[in-house]
């Protein structure tokens, strides 16, 4: 194990990995901006280096800094928690021609996976089942308009280096595709520095489900079953579960052991979660592979007793994994909610400010993660999530009855400061989801019911920040002319051993 480890992010993900440390021992050092520099991840650090003022792009997003901090300190390993570097390749890189272990999948594994569509191009020939659209990315409109004729409306125009959330465009009608096409092109490039994109299916009716995996240097991989996401808005998640609710037995086996296999097959290494829409009729479409820990990472060690962080480590020190799949087994339900500091009833607009009250939850099978305290000014300079509350029973309805009384015991205040809690117990008593029948839709159904004369609207997830970019390795999948993939059937069901009794 290593003995100091450098922990290039800030907040409750931070606090998080720090803790980790912690337990096994190892020292931390803590880089922060000048916005942070009396939060509570800096205060409980080993060690502190201050990089950059409270712009992101001249502190956390700074990897020369950060590599220089961890030289100066002599830690021997960089844990990029998530978002900011923890999916940049180059900086990957950059660690390892700086003798710095990037806690996370080397380099070219990461740089494949960045890119969407190569990332379709891998998982397809791995055998996994992809959404109908197009596998390489469409350089004119035209291409773009043979595709969604073919695959039907509506389509989302997503961009090949798009992640979060982010540089994705609903279409539903021919009219509105060139101006959509056009408008997501140039959004990628602003955020992303690349305006590649290509078209897909939109799956208007559909579960959002993902699997964790763990994979170490040594070829060998797990699961930890499923997690359903679909409470979102604007395609970031609100609300998130394990294991994924009324899904069919062969159905949540067909999801982790492609998942696993998608994640071997690419020489994946450390804590990765593999992504699909699951449609009415439980088919299973491959969205994408993300490279670190996730937000949601809490529910499925509540439900497994496996703390991922502490896997994340050893792997990174070259341990071999301590975990067969036959060792995971899901006990219970977790269901986790993000508090964010937005108003829902502005759109779920930033609200920051200064916490004048800040009392989270307590009480049995009850977990907060936070940076928040008295006194704690939510900066508006980095992302709005400011506690994650994370609850277990041994059933779902004993859980979603959990997490509605946290909530409701968290107190929030501020001048000019609101949270997503209010809407957060809405979604929670909403039918829908109280019976686990609940799609990507359920937000926007419950902020704009809809009405018989209500015409469509392109649907454009907001700009973010821009992204360091990340280059991509020409990988080829085998296509046919136009780069299309058809619908794939799911692969057999094998063992369900692992899932919820």
């Amino acid at each position: 194990m290593f003995e100091k480890v450098l922990i290039a992010n800030r907040g409750e993900i931070a606090l998080r990995v720090l803790r980790a440390c912690r337990e096994l021992g190892v020292r931390t050092v803590v880089v922060h901006s000048s916005a942070d520099a009396d939060s509570l991840p800096v205060r409980l650090a080993d060690e502190t280096v201050q990089i950059g003022p409270a712009s992101s792009r001249q502190s956390y997003l700074n990897a020369a800094a950060i590599v220089e901090a961890a030289r100066q300190t002599g830690a021997q390993a960089v844990h990029p928690g998530y978002g900011f570097l923890s999916e940049d390749a180059d900086f990957a890189e950059i660690c390892a021609e700086n003798a710095l272990v990037f806690v996370g999948p080397p380099p070219q594994v990461m740089a494949a996976l960045a890119d969407k569509s190569t990332a379709r191009a891998l998982m397809r020939r791995a055998g996994l089942p992809l959404p109908p659209g197009s596998v390489r990315t469409l350089p004119t409109a035209a291409e773009a308009l043979d595709v969604a004729a073919e695959v039907g409306y509506p389509v989302i125009v997503k961009a090949a280096a798009g992640g979060g959330g982010r540089g994705m465009t609903v279409v539903r009608s021919a009219a509105e595709l060139p101006r959509a096409y056009a408008r997501t092109r140039a959004a990628a490039q602003v955020a992303f520095g690349d305006d590649r994109v290509y078209v897909e299916r939109y799956l208007a009716d559909a579960r959002h489900v993902e699997v964790q995996v763990l994979c170490d240097g040594h070829g060998n991989g797990i699961h930890l079953g499923t997690r359903d996401c679909s409470v979102q808005r604007r395609h970031q998640k609100l609300i998130e579960e394990a294991p994924a609710p009324a899904l069919r037995p062969a159905t949540l086996d067909t999801l982790a052991e492609t998942a696993l296999r998608g994640a071997l097959s690419v020489g994946f290494s450390g804590a990765g979660t593999v992504e699909f829409l699951v449609d009415e009729a439980e088919r299973c479409h491959f969205l994408e592979i993300n490279c670190r820990i996730q937000v949601e990472h809490p529910v499925t060690e509540l439900v497994t007793g496996i703390d991922l962080v502490h896997e994340q480590l050893h792997v990174a020190a070259g341990t071999p994994l301590r975990w067969r799949q036959e060792d995971v087994r899901l006990r219970g339900v977790a269901v986790e909610c993000r508090v964010n500091v937005e108003d829902p009833d502005r759109d779920f607009a930033p609200a920051p400010g200064r916490l004048e009250r800040f009392r989270p939850p307590g009480g049995p099978f009850t977990r907060v993660d936070t940076h928040g305290h008295v006194g704690y000014l939510v900066s508006p300079h980095y992302d709005s999530l400011l506690a994650k509350v994370a609850v277990w029973a041994p059933d779902r309805d004993g859980a979603l009855d959990r997490l509605d009384r946290a909530l409701g015991e968290f107190e929030v205040a501020g001048p000019g400061v609101r949270t997503t809690i209010p809407f957060a117990r809405r979604v929670l008593r909403d039918d829908a989801f109280r019976a686990g029948r609940h799609t990507t839709a359920l937000v926007d159904r419950l902020l704009h019911p809809p009405t018989a004369d209500a015409a469509p609207v392109a649907e454009v997830a907001p700009p973010a920040e821009p992204a360091v970019p990340t280059p991509v390795p020409d990988i080829r999948a085998d296509t046919d002319p136009a780069g299309r993939t058809p619908v794939t059937a799911a692969p057999a069901a094998g063992p369900n051993a692992w899932r919820n009794p």
